[in-house]
């Protein structure tokens, strides 16, 4: 587990390199809503690398610069939670969509997600970084926001999406953010005494530290 810990958003590039092999091989004979389903697991998985392998720095970014914590290697994020949280984001929320792609509210759940993502990225961040790329706003603007809104389209372009849909997904997408999300990080896996402290170079990357010095 310890391995797994420090390496889950390295080895999500397997997931997501087999992810593109399979859209490749199969592209003629699967539908569209499932296509673009795949490529926004493929999405979240190169976002959550680029959050915390390269150029990195989301531990820092969380505990320091959205969080001003005391302990800021462990608490309120820490190795464990950021695993667990992300790992059940990427294979219960965006990946399970792929497998039923008939069912429209929950393809769309993390699809909406994905433009959420903006909110942190691309006005909390740079507000409180003072600069307005941060790791995880690449993949927000370049692969959530195109896919997202081609998948938007194409639904209700070929009238898959109903008002219900819409709802549903809505309830459903605040619902994981609050609890698998926010709660789980922040309230149930947050302990400042955690075993689970993130390892220095992971706090290193992308120069946080030194970017809030003097801030």
């Amino acid at each position: 587990m310890r391995f797994l810990r420090r390496h889950w958003y390295s080895l999500g590039l397997i997931p997501a390199a087999l992810t593109i092999v399979w859209l490749a091989l199969s592209w003629h004979h699967i539908p569209w809503t499932q296509k673009l389903l795949a490529m926004n697991f493929v999405a979240l998985l190169l976002h959550q690398f680029e959050e915390y392998g390269w150029p990195g720095g989301e531990p820092a970014i969380m505990n320091i610069v959205l969080q001003r914590s005391d302990e800021p290697t462990r608490y309120p994020l820490n190795q464990n939670a950021a695993m667990v949280t992300n790992l059940l984001a990427a294979y219960g929320f965006y990946l399970l969509p792929v497998f039923l792609p008939n069912v429209i509210w929950l393809g769309l759940a993390p699809v909406l997600s994905g433009f959420g993502q903006f909110i942190v990225h691309g006005i909390q961040t740079p507000r409180k970084l003072g600069s307005f790329y941060n790791p995880g706003l690449a993949a927000v603007l370049l692969l959530h926001f195109p896919i997202g809104g081609f998948y938007i389209y194409y639904v209700h372009a070929n009238d898959l999406v109903s008002r219900w849909d819409w709802a549903i997904a809505i309830v459903y997408m605040i619902a994981f953010m609050f609890f698998g999300v926010a709660k789980a990080t922040y309230s149930w896996m947050a302990d400042r005494n955690s075993p689970y402290p993130f390892a220095e170079e992971e706090m290193r990357r992308f120069d946080v530290i030194d970017r809030m010095k003097g801030r």
